[in-house]
C-alpha cells in the first residue's frame, strides 16, 4: 500500500495486489482467460510486474502453462528476466499468495489502480490542453469525452452466459412485450410496412436513408421523427444542416394540419386553415421533440450535442438531415475518407448513446431514373458497411409531372436494401407533395 503522505506524488497502485495475482497465476495457470477479463500487462504499474504477466501471456498464446522454469525460460527470450528480478523475483510471487482462490479480487484491484491512473494521466492532458489557446476549446471537450469513452469502454468486462442465464431474462422480455401490447420490439416509425419489416427502428442501430434530391427524403425524416414525438411521446433529436429550424416548423405545421405548404407562405390563407394550423401548433407544442439548425455543422460538434440532448432530454433517437453536409475536423482528407470516418463515428455514437441514428443520405447522379442499390451511396461505401438498416425511396420523375388536382398523390417506393437484422424487400407509401406528408397506403382516400 501508499503511505498516507506519498499518496499525492506516487501514482495509485497496489503492489501487494500487483504480486498476489501473478502468483495466484503461478499456482493456477489455467486462471490465465480469468484473469484477462480484467487486466492486460500496461494495468500493471510496477514494470517488473508487468514483465512477469506479459510473459506469462505469451506462453498462454503459445499453449503452455507458466511455472517458475518456464516463465523464466520464456521471461529470457523476451529479454525481461534480468531487469524484473531474475528467478528469485519469479519465485518470490508464490509465497506473497496461498491459493488462487482470490484472483479475481486481486485483478480488480490491479484493474482499479490502472483506471485512476489513466484518470490522473488524462486530468493533466487536460489541464496542459486548456493553457492552450492555438486549440479550439469544442475540439478540446470533444477529445475529453473521447478520452473517458475510451477509458470506460477498455475497462468493460467480456463474459458469456449460458443458455440456463439467457432463457430467464429472454422469457421475462417476452412477458414485457406481451403486455405492452406493441407489435414491435424498437420504435415505430408510424409507417405499417415499415414497422412490420424492422419491428421499429432499434437501440444503437446506425439507420440511413438515401434518395436523389426532390423525392422528400427531408420530409420521409420529418415525418417519422414527428409520428414518434407527437403520437408516442417519444424524445426526438432533429440536425438540420440544410433547412432553418423555421423551415422545418413551417414544414411540419403544413403536414399535421394537412394545409397546403404555399398557402402559409402566401398570405392566402383560409380562416378555416388558420384553424387547423393553431390546433397543429398546439399539438406540435407540447412534443418532445428538439431541433438543431446549424449549417455544415462540425462532427465533433454534433456529438458533443447529441451527448448533451442525451442526458438532459434523455431523447431516444436521433435523425441527422444530412450526412453529405457534416464538415470533418480534417477538411484537407479526401472527401471520401471523410464520409467514411463519419459514419464510423456516428455507428460508434449510436452504440454509445443505445440509441437509433436516422442519417439521411444523397444518391449519386448515376441513381437517376433507376432502381437504387447500395452502389448508388455518394462519397464512401463505408456508409454501406458501418449501417445496419438502410432504406432507399425511389419513383419515376415523370410521376411527379404528371400530378394533378385529380391525383393529390404520388406513389413513392421505398426499398429496404440492407438490414442486418432483417428481412429485405420493398413496400410503397402515398407522397402528398403539397402537405409535404408521407402516408400508408391504406390512407389513399382520406387527404386531398
Amino acid at each position: 500500500m501508499i503511505p498516507s503522505e506519498l499518496k499525492d506524488k506516487v501514482p495509485p497502485h497496489n503492489s501487494e495486489a500487483e504480486q498476489a495475482s501473478l502468483g495466484a497465476l503461478l499456482l493456477d495457470p489455467d486462471a490465465v482467460p480469468q484473469i484477462l477479463r480484467y487486466l492486460r500487462p500496461d494495468d500493471y504499474y510496477i514494470n517488473a510486474n508487468r514483465h512477469v504477466f506479459a510473459a506469462i501471456l505469451s506462453l498462454f498464446e503459445k499453449g503452455q502453462k507458466a511455472d517458475l522454469i518456464t516463465l523464466a525460460d520464456e521471461m529470457r527470450l523476451l529479454g525481461t528476466l534480468d531487469n524484473s528480478g531474475g528467478v528469485a523475483y519469479i519465485a518470490h510471487l508464490t509465497d506473497t499468495v496461498p491459493s488462487s482462490a482470490n484472483i479475481e479480487y486481486y485483478a480488480k484491484i490491479v484493474s482499479d489502480g490502472s483506471v485512476r491512473r489513466s484518470l490522473i494521466k488524462l486530468a493533466a492532458v487536460i489541464k496542459q490542453s486548456a493553457h492552450n489557446d492555438s486549440i479550439e476549446t469544442s475540439l478540446m471537450l470533444d477529445e475529453i469525452q473521447e478520452s473517458i469513452f475510451r477509458i470506460t469502454q477498455s475497462k468493460q468486462t467480456i463474459n458469456y452466459r449460458s443458455v440456463k442465464e439467457i432463457i430467464p431474462d429472454t422469457m421475462l422480455q417476452i412477458e414485457k412485450f406481451a403486455k405492452s401490447k406493441s407489435p414491435y420490439t424498437g420504435i415505430p416509425t408510424g409507417y405499417t410496412d415499415l414497422d412490420s419489416m424492422t419491428s421499429g427502428l432499434q437501440n444503437s442501430e446506425l439507420i440511413i436513408i438515401g434518395a436523389r434530391p426532390s423525392v422528400g427524403k427531408t420530409a420521409f425524416g420529418l415525418n417519422i421523427a414527428a409520428n414518434m414525438a407527437l403520437r408516442d411521446n417519444v424524445p426526438v433529436g432533429f440536425f438540420s444542416a440544410e433547412m432553418s429550424d423555421m423551415s422545418l416548423m413551417y414544414r411540419m405545421l403544413a403536414s399535421e394540419a394537412r394545409v397546403h405548404s404555399e398557402k402559409i407562405k402566401s398570405g392566402l390563407i383560409k380562416n378555416s386553415d388558420i384553424q387547423k394550423l393553431m390546433e397543429a401548433a398546439s399539438r406540435i407544442y407540447e412534443a418532445p421533440l428538439y431541433l438543431v439548425d446549424v449549417p455544415n455543422i462540425k462532427l465533433l460538434d454534433l456529438r458533443s450535442l447529441a451527448r448533451r440532448m442525451k442526458t438532459e432530454q434523455n431523447i431516444k433517437i436521433l435523425f441527422i438531415d444530412y450526412l453529405g453536409l457534416i464538415s470533418h475536423e480534417n477538411p484537407e482528407l479526401p472527401r471520401w475518407e471523410q464520409i467514411s470516418s463519419i459514419s464510423r463515428s456516428l455507428k460508434a455514437l449510436s452504440r454509445e448513446l443505445n440509441i437509433p441514428i436516422v442519417a439521411l443520405a444523397q444518391l449519386k447522379r448515376e441513381a437517376e431514373g433507376k432502381q437504387p442499390s447500395l452502389a448508388d451511396l455518394r462519397d464512401s461505401g463505408s456508409i454501406e458497411q458501418d449501417a445496419d438498416v438502410i432504406l432507399f425511396l425511389h419513383r419515376e420523375r415523370e410521376i411527379d409531372k404528371k400530378q394533378d388536382e385529380r391525383s393529390p398523390y404520388i406513389p413513392t417506393d421505398i426499398y429496404i436494401s440492407k438490414q442486418r437484422n432483417g428481412p429485405v424487400g420493398k413496400f410503397s407509401l402515398l407522397f402528398f407533395s403539397s402537405i409535404t406528408r408521407f402516408e400508408n397506403l391504406e390512407k389513399e382516400n382520406s387527404i386531398h
